[in-house]
């Protein structure tokens, strides 16, 4: 069997599972990960940045851009369709990428890391200072609905999470497959020898700029499903700590599947939660050495314990 489609088949068969197990899991269980699926889309751009050879400190930026196109949109233009949203979002970040990366795929390496981290705190300044987007306490989302599901009553669990699936599992599959093609080939290479790949007859800058776009759009896809999520959006969404939590996120997943970043963001909301409530003094202190331990045990990422095992089949 072929490496795509085991892996269409592998998330296919996780979205059946969890959809599956919804009726059974607690409401707090369905909101976690209907959050971290949200956040997994923000890591699996970064995952894709990180391919081409770059880290990006400032998707915090698209992941506000996208929670707040798709919170005015649902609050001011009454446009109710979550799937609607969702896209919005995923656009309006994309077109915001469209034009900063215009500059931004000029640069590698840390002036890259540190001018889309400039970008993302200047957003949150004038967030900051907006009082028609709610200023520092930001604004409720009006609810929306799925399907004519309202995110409401007894759906009001069930609806984001089978959202938020639903938009991971559709983006993963598009990203492995755009990962198979010619350009996403490039990736890669660009990051191993940009020259060469001039010399081939390919724009590293193109290359890089699309990248920037798809990431970005994902991202924008991420902040819509959480904003959805959780009802509520924030400047602090575009905040550099947001953006660290996201290269955190795939640094310790790894990426060598486009599955690693949903499993990471799913085990950092987790240990999140717990230390948050068996810890509350020391939550950070607990975080922060649980994942400089799966580091230090696992350079490649928690992924590689699959690839390994894979690796040492007969």
């Amino acid at each position: 069997m072929s490496d795509a489609r085991r892996t269409a088949l592998g998330l296919l068969a996780a979205f059946a599972v969890a959809v599956a197990a919804a009726p059974l899991l607690p409401r707090w269980a369905l909101f976690l990960v209907a959050v971290a699926l949200g956040r997994g889309l923000v890591a699996l751009g970064l995952l894709l940045l990180i391919r081409t050879g770059l880290v990006s400190f400032g998707q915090g930026l698209f992941f506000a851009v996208g929670a707040y196109a798709a919170g005015t949109a649902g609050s001011r233009l009454h446009v109710g369709d979550a799937v609607a949203l969702v896209l919005l979002g995923a656009v309006a970040a994309a077109a915001v990428a469209g034009v900063l990366g215009l500059l931004l795929a000029r640069y590698r390496t840390i002036f890259f890391a540190m001018l889309s981290l400039a970008f993302s705190m200047i957003a949150y300044g004038l967030l900051v200072e907006s009082p028609a987007l709610g200023s520092t306490d930001g604004f409720n989302v009006h609810p929306a609905t799925v399907a004519g599901v309202p995110f409401a009553g007894r759906a009001e669990a069930y609806a984001p999470y089978l959202l938020a699936l639903a938009v991971a599992a559709a983006a993963a599959l598009a990203l492995d497959r755009f990962q198979r093609t010619h350009l996403g080939r490039l990736a890669p290479a660009v990051r191993e020898n940009e020259l060469r790949v001039e010399y081939m007859g390919a724009s590293v800058r193109n290359v890089v700029h699309l990248n920037l776009v798809i990431a970005a759009a994902l991202a924008g896809a991420g902040g819509a499903v959480t904003a959805l999520a959780v009802g509520h959006i924030d400047p602090e969404m575009a905040y550099w700590t947001t953006s660290g939590e996201f290269v955190f996120v795939t640094i310790v997943a790894g990426t060598s599947s486009v599955a690693a970043p949903f499993a990471g963001a799913i085990l950092l909301e987790l240990l999140r939660s717990y230390a948050v409530q068996h810890a509350p003094n020391t939550w950070q202190l607990v975080m922060g050495a649980t994942m400089l331990g799966i580091i230090l045990a696992l350079p490649g990422g928690l992924w590689s314990i699959f690839t390994r095992r894979r690796g040492a089949r007969p």
